[in-house]
């Protein structure tokens, strides 16, 4: 089906958004539903919402995954940007807000919506599974350090389970020579690292990421791979600062005009956009971005 933005319980997601502090900040005061999850009763309320309008369109779930990604993130457009929406709590739990996304939250939340989607599980249950599955090395919670912290390691660790596949390298990327220590080098600013084990957890996870060959598409060439480009497929902006694999995450999103958009939760704007300019010059703009790498969402 023809992907276009859609409004339906817009206007609730954006009320709703807009408490999203005082929201986060209360978090802490609210009992878990799961064991091991943070959610407000809301989001349940959200994601049910979301599952029933979604499940109403028809023709919806025999798109490719990639429509069904533009459509699940057309339906967040305007949906607030809240930095830091996974560090509530001191112990590692997995964090469901519908109410506000951060680049990374946002890619997540749209790949597993369409997940389930294609999958035809739609309880919040299937949801939660999903999303820890997405989000943690081997699906498995186990501190800090289990989280994928790093996206060019979100992206190996989700091709090792199946669900993308990085076509980086198949498209024309040349090779990412980078040492990537920016975590270990900066502990003051991850408060989680001030325990020793979760230190090493994650020095050891940037050993593993410098033992492999990471490709992109450097800026100048990004235009060129248009054509190599699908509405869903998974961008993350490499950079030049030391340390650092990638800067900001979004979708793929690909006009009737033809175009190739950039689809991502924008701090700059403050909510979720889709790039007034094509994704070329969208990353031009930052002169710190150098280009991109690409993982495509891997069909059920």
């Amino acid at each position: 089906m023809s992907i276009d933005p859609i409004s339906i319980s817009r206007r609730r997601f954006l009320k709703i958004a807009g408490l999203s502090p005082l929201f986060l900040m209360m978090l802490n005061k609210f009992p878990a539903v799961f064991s091991n999850t943070l959610f407000f009763d809301d989001d349940e309320k959200l994601f049910n919402e979301k599952i029933k309008y979604f499940n109403q369109q028809t023709g919806l779930v025999t798109d490719s995954l990639g429509q069904v990604i533009g459509f699940v993130g057309n339906s967040f457009l305007g949906i607030g940007y809240v930095a830091n929406t996974l560090e509530i709590n001191d112990n590692e739990q997995l964090v469901i807000n519908f109410r506000g996304f951060d680049c990374v939250t946002f890619v997540e939340n749209c790949l597993t919506f369409s997940r389930c989607l294609k999958k035809n599980k739609d309880s919040f249950s299937d949801f939660k599974n999903e999303l820890q599955n997405i989000r943690y090395r081997d699906g498995k919670i186990d501190g800090y350090a289990s989280r994928l912290n790093y996206f060019c390691d979100w992206i190996y660790n989700n091709e090792q389970k199946g669900i993308v596949k990085n076509i980086t390298h198949d498209i024309g990327g040349v090779i990412y020579d980078k040492s990537i220590n920016f975590m270990s080098k900066h502990v003051k600013s991850y408060k989680q690292l001030a325990d020793k084990t979760e230190l090493d957890g994650i020095k050891a996870c940037e050993d593993a990421i410098n033992s492999r060959d990471y490709y992109y598409i450097p800026k100048k060439s990004i235009s060129k791979v248009y054509d190599d480009l699908q509405t869903g497929d998974i961008i993350a902006t490499t950079t030049t600062i030391e340390g650092l694999d990638v800067t900001h995450t979004g979708y793929i999103f690909k006009r009737d005009d033809g175009g190739t958009y950039f689809m991502h939760a924008s701090s700059k704007y403050g909510e979720v956009i889709i790039s007034k300019n094509q994704l070329a010059e969208f990353i031009a703009e930052d002169s710190k971005k150098t280009g991109i790498m690409v993982a495509r969402p891997q069909e059920l």
